[in-house]
């Protein structure tokens, strides 16, 4: 089992930047393949990034690719998610996931991923 716990979210107008931060307790991270999703409200969770168990392989969405990059320390048992230039599309609830895979395919889908955290709230102003 794993536990996951988003923070970093908040307030930030259009243009700027803001780092969310996973943190994994319950087992290591080291095998696991690790995700970030977004939610606005009425709409399906999307996918932003992707990132293999080892770092090798990563992949984003297209809405935020050149803007976001995703991270991980597997020593820390943390994932990361750096976003910049912000715009007013990019507010939501953001989730991160994990998925038991030493596989380097990217997991794009909700239905990959075996555990989710919380969600940490992002709200970008015009």
């Amino acid at each position: 089992q794993v536990q996951l716990v988003e923070s970093g979210g908040g307030l930030v107008q259009a243009g700027g930047s803001l780092r969310l931060s996973c943190a994994a307790s319950g087992r290591t991270l080291s095998n696991y393949a690790m995700g970030w999703f977004r939610q606005a409200p009425g709409v399906e969770r999307e996918f932003i990034a992707f990132i293999s168990w080892g770092g090798v392989s990563i992949d984003y969405g297209d809405s935020v690719k050149g803007r976001f990059t995703i991270s991980r320390d597997n020593a820390k048992n943390m994932l990361y998610l750096q976003m910049n230039g912000l715009k007013s599309e990019d507010t939501a609830v953001y989730y991160c996931a994990a998925k038991r895979s030493t596989w380097r395919t990217p997991l794009k889908t909700i239905h990959d991923y075996d555990y989710w955290g919380q969600g940490t709230q992002v709200t970008v102003s015009s």
